[in-house]
């Protein structure tokens, strides 16, 4: 089965709009757009107030993955196959995890920032995920 909406044909913008919005409507303060060294959007930063106060996270969308995994993939026609054709897949993959972390926070199974821990930035800059994954999973080992 290809990528998740390989034949996407919606723009980055309109899917970088439905993040946002979704993010707003869940109460974050801030918002703003992560960029590539190349100017292109990368991800959306955001902070939210938590049980603990309030705290930054930097949601990625790595459209070299997703540039990769449908090169990788014959199901997908090669000329679906290029930077452009990926960020919007990448864009459109990242609002859908969005929509369903949303539908998991509306039904009470999860918080926002619960669903969102892995992308809580430290004082460092350093993702969560980053800083478990440096050291603390090896606490996790059974």
């Amino acid at each position: 089965m290809p990528i998740l909406n390989y034949t996407t044909s919606i723009s980055v913008e309109k899917s970088m709009g439905e993040v946002i919005g979704a993010l707003t409507r869940r109460g974050v303060t801030r918002i703003s757009t992560l960029f590539s060294d190349e100017g292109a959007p990368s991800g959306v930063a955001f902070t939210m107030k938590t049980d603990y106060g309030f705290r930054e996270f930097e949601l990625p969308v790595r459209v070299d993955g997703v540039l990769k995994a449908m090169t990788a993939d014959t199901k997908v026609p090669r000329s679906q196959c290029n930077r452009q054709q990926a960020a919007r897949v990448a864009w459109r993959i990242a609002k859908d995890w969005l929509a369903a972390q949303s539908a998991l926070i509306d039904a009470e199974l999860a918080s926002l920032d619960e669903v969102m821990l892995p992308y809580m930035i430290d004082n460092k800059g350093r993702t969560a995920y980053s800083i478990m994954r440096e050291g603390a999973m090896k606490e996790l080992d059974s």
